[in-house]
């Protein structure tokens, strides 16, 4: 297997290995920025239930549970690599044993979570590793309640060079093919937005859960 094919396979699921501790520290370093970014863009109330997809090591969980300050705020993530949710289970492991946050090992196209549950979600740097994007966009909408605000983050530039080096999958990479997927399953208001933070620029996709 290629040097690139390792590396994509890693960047989309994180193993107990070298390099997918690597890819661990790649993440915390590199990703902060766009979790906290999401977290903020995604507009959450104290008691909102929000939900994280590809949590990674727990950056965005944390960012997210400060504001979930009422007694019903909850926090949910999912992951489908083992690595990662074990990583980021011990890194809330307090906040898991009160309940305040659940995580689980899942696929984001089948998550074990109930109908228009999910007041927002956010998620950084996941949606081009997922096999078949209109899935995944249908089960988002699925668990989102009416009227709920998704947002995810990204630095396209950095993507389309990992595109060019063939680390990135197919097409699912252009932010045009995941916004013409939640489209096509229900979302509304679907737009891309470029941001500035400490003097990096990343985008934010938005979209609005209409039912």
């Amino acid at each position: 297997m290629m040097w690139a094919d390792k590396l994509g396979k890693q960047l989309g699921h994180p193993t107990r290995s070298v390099l997918g501790w690597l890819v661990s520290k790649f993440f915390k370093k590199h990703n902060r920025i766009l979790e906290e970014n999401a977290v903020q863009l995604c507009g959450i109330l104290p008691g909102d239930t929000v939900l994280e997809l590809g949590h990674g090591p727990g950056l965005g969980l944390q960012s997210a549970l400060k504001l979930l300050t009422e007694p019903t705020g909850r926090l949910i993530g999912v992951d489908y690599s083992q690595y990662m949710h074990k990583m980021a289970s011990e890194l809330m492991k307090d906040q898991v044993a009160s309940g305040k946050v659940t995580l689980y090992h899942c696929d984001v196209a089948a998550m074990p979570l109930p109908d228009s549950s999910v007041d927002k979600v956010f998620h950084c740097n996941c949606y081009y590793f997922w096999p078949d994007l209109k899935r995944g966009a249908t089960e988002i909408h699925r668990v989102m309640k009416p009227g709920g605000m998704m947002v995810t983050t990204l630095r396209l530039s950095s993507i389309a060079k990992l595109a060019s080096k063939r680390v990135m999958p197919g097409e699912n990479w252009r932010p045009e093919t995941y916004m013409a997927a939640l489209r096509d399953c229900g979302f509304t208001d679907i737009r891309m937005e470029d941001k500035q933070d400490s003097l990096i620029t990343f985008q934010a996709i938005y979209a609005i859960a209409s039912k």
